[in-house]
């Protein structure tokens, strides 16, 4: 694995880089990936999707009605990390690679990233904490990748990489379902969203100084 090559599905000189995912073993997993490796999908296309779902998420966040929209918008965010899984599989695994596979890789997660971050905001009529946690879980992603052009291995660690982030989406999801039934509050979706922005403030951080020190003793 090398730090120059920052994606699953583009050109690299060796392995590429990728987050470490348990899930990416599970056999369920590789029989999907496989499948859709033998059929005419692209990873690129499936780098698409993820966007689709994230803007449906956002929909189900911020319309009003019934609290069974968080639970749909939850089931969004479920499937846009399965697509975020299943594009880097169908590309390494499946000999999918493309040539523009890099843009597909981290633009879709930044705009999948944004509209499920920001639409909370708005739901609980907090726009800002909103667009400040999209803004920072954006920054830990440019934290990593400067890591990587600058010869380190890219830093996927933190209390709030990306897979932690959409974990504790869906859960303040599901939780502000229950309490608009129960009690007619919102107060668990707003708790999720400030500690997302709040420890993505500290994943940027953390990434920052392991690079600085990274960078010292190459120097």
């Amino acid at each position: 694995m090398t730090g120059d090559v920052s994606h699953p599905h583009g050109p690299g000189t060796t392995e590429p880089a990728r987050r470490p995912l348990a899930s990416r073993s599970s056999p369920l997993m590789i029989r999907l990936a496989a499948t859709l490796a033998r059929g005419a999908v692209t990873p690129n296309q499936i780098s698409v999707l993820s966007v689709v779902f994230a803007a449906l998420g956002a929909a189900a966040t911020i319309l009003p009605g019934t609290p069974l929209w968080w639970l749909a918008a939850a089931l969004c965010v479920q499937l846009r990390l399965l697509c975020n899984l299943l594009d880097g599989m169908v590309a390494i695994e499946g000999g999918k690679k493309s040539a523009v596979g890099a843009i597909y890789n981290e633009f879709p997660d930044r705009v999948a990233d944004s509209l499920l971050l920001v639409a909370p905001g708005y739901a609980v009529g907090l726009p800002w904490l909103g667009w400040a946690a999209a803004l920072l879980a954006a920054l830990t992603a440019y934290v990593r990748v400067l890591g990587g052009s600058l010869g380190l291995l890219q830093d996927f660690s933190g209390i709030m990489a990306k897979q932690r982030r959409m974990a504790l989406l869906t859960l303040g999801l599901v939780a502000a379902a229950i309490e608009a039934w129960t009690l007619g509050s919102r107060y668990a979706l707003t708790a999720a969203l400030a500690i997302i922005t709040a420890g993505s403030l500290v994943t940027c951080i953390t990434r920052t100084v392991t690079i600085a020190r990274q960078l010292e003793r190459a120097a």
